[in-house]
């Protein structure tokens, strides 16, 4: 009667055991596979705004330094000379 019992039950422990695990797989994907995969887009975008930020704010920076550079290179560009005589 005993063997009976064994063989009735291990297609349903079977099932149990394969239900349960199924469950943490789902588990395992929908509370820490996603969330992570979001906060790894929310801070890639965080930081490609950033660089662009900083970008501009390097292009604003450096555009006046240039339009300086350029006044003073054409006052550069004549010189006064002396002639000396010996």
């Amino acid at each position: 009667m005993s063997i009976y019992l064994v063989t009735t039950f291990t297609p349903m422990f079977k099932i149990i055991i394969y239900g349960f695990l199924l469950y943490m797989l789902y588990k395992f994907i929908f509370e820490l596979v996603i969330p992570v995969s979001k906060a790894t887009v929310q801070v890639k975008d965080k930081l490609r705004q950033m660089q662009e930020q900083q970008a501009q704010q390097q292009n604003q920076a450096q555009q006046p330094v240039q339009t300086e550079a350029k006044t003073t290179a054409k006052d550069a560009d004549y010189i006064d000379f002396e002639e000396v005589k010996p």
